[in-house]
């Protein structure tokens, strides 16, 4: 959420970033809803000086004994004692109205985000690898016959509809060591602390990590009122919502993994074809909490520490900066990491890593304590993928395919798997 006290103090610049985006200028109707709020509580505020005023005079006529000036006095305190009330409805309107339409308005994108109007115009900043010369043409992951033997997207469509898929035999296991391998390097090396948080939140936690209100249809809501989470950024995230944290505790680093859950609105005809794009799938999340002069910097560590994973698992890959036109709405800067599919012949998004500054702090009143002293300040949150588990599954398997319709596997994965590192054609592992 944004601060209507930057917007009146600057709304040219508000209106400017905005505009980086694509959006239309909306300062002059924020400041004249705020002036109409400032100006009903104004009110309120002074028809509640005058009650209490009336009040003491009534006190005084009584006291008196003078009985029809008391019954005067006494009338008039009631009705604006009524006049106060309404006065304070109106102004607690205003200010959820106003609250309501800050909420709906994208995060500024940081100075240093590339302009541009989609996807073509993001920006390449670091490629690693080269893709594999194949002497024969490389199919994609679901053509594979190894892949084929054990990835069912036709029994899934039977129990769930389309947009889901049945895993078994190596397919299923090669997909528990990603996400596994995933985990262990983010606790071992990369120093994030594992969580275990429900996949069910509330309006709240959908709200204060900018979920809610504008992408309600994005994610699926059970019949009392739960969300079922898009991403653990939600709980991770949410997990400091209304905290004053102390600013030694700062920067928390959490990673999890979870099932998650997206409708796909919108995307209907795109990218149906295998796992790439499901109604439900897994992935790895990291998300930090840090002090605000500390948040760019952290973003290179978690861009980092994903970029790291593919490296190990030896699949190329190029990272692209997300211009204005291409962010999330939350984001103020996002990192793109997209894998190598030599099925497909392109790159594809496997990670974004993205910093929201005090976007999301604002919403959910996160706060810190400044060793300094002074009055407490938002913190900066981020979040990344780390990997998309499924999405990664696609990209070893795709790689890793050979012309007689084996898969080689990456050899980082051997302690997970039993030290087999080849799927066979009928979809069960091998040494």
């Amino acid at each position: 959420m944004h601060d209507i006290r930057a917007i009146r103090e600057n709304p040219a610049a508000f209106d400017a970033a905005l505009a980086r985006r694509g959006d239309a200028p909306v300062s002059s109707d924020l400041l004249r809803l705020d002036e109409s709020r400032r100006a009903k509580i104004l009110a309120a505020e002074t028809a509640q000086a005058e009650q209490n005023k009336l009040s003491k005079e009534v006190g005084a006529a009584k006291a008196r004994g003078d009985e029809a000036e008391f019954e005067r006095l006494r009338a008039l305190v009631a009705e604006k004692k009524a006049e106060v009330a309404r006065m304070q409805t109106e102004a607690k309107d205003l200010d959820a109205l106003l609250a309501d339409q800050l909420a709906r308005i994208a995060n500024l994108p940081a100075d240093d985000v590339p302009q541009g109007a989609g996807e073509d115009d993001n920006v390449e900043v670091n490629r690693w690898g080269s893709p594999r010369n194949f002497d024969f043409a490389p199919k994609e992951h679901f053509d594979i016959p190894a892949v084929a033997a054990a990835m069912d997207f036709e029994t899934a469509a039977k129990t769930s509809g389309s947009r889901f898929v049945n895993l078994s035999k190596g397919i299923a296991r090669v997909h528990r060591a990603l996400a596994q391998f995933m985990l262990d390097t983010h606790v071992d090396k990369n120093n994030l602390t594992e969580m275990q948080t429900p996949v069910l939140v509330r309006d709240e936690a959908m709200y204060g990590t900018d979920k809610l209100p504008k992408f309600g249809e994005d994610s699926y809501q059970t019949t009392n009122g739960w969300w079922l989470i898009p991403t653990s950024e939600v709980t991770l995230t949410y997990s400091v919502s209304s905290d004053i944290l102390n600013e030694s505790a700062l920067p928390i680093r959490m990673t999890a993994h979870t099932v998650c859950f997206r409708s796909e609105a919108g995307s209907a005809g795109k990218d149906t074809a295998g796992m790439l794009r499901q109604h439900q799938f897994e992935k790895v999340e990291m998300v930090s909490v840090t002090h605000p002069d500390k948040s760019d910097e952290e973003q290179k560590r978690m861009l980092r520490c994903a970029e790291d994973l593919l490296e190990q698992l030896g699949i190329p890959y190029r990272t692209v900066i997300l211009c204005t036109g291409d962010m999330g709405f939350g984001a103020r800067r996002t990192y793109d990491i997209e894998a190598w599919l030599p099925g497909q012949d392109t790159y594809r998004e496997i990670s974004s890593v993205s910093t929201t500054g005090d976007f999301q702090a604002r919403r959910m009143n996160a706060r810190f304590r400044p060793e300094a002293g002074g009055k407490p300040e938002y913190v900066h949150t981020l979040n990344g993928s780390g990997l998309a588990v499924g999405r990664c599954l696609i990209a070893v398997l795709e790689n890793g395919q050979n012309a007689d319709g084996t898969v080689t596997l990456p050899e980082v994965l051997a302690p997970y798997l039993g030290g087999k590192l080849t799927l066979q054609t009928d979809g069960t592992l091998a040494l």
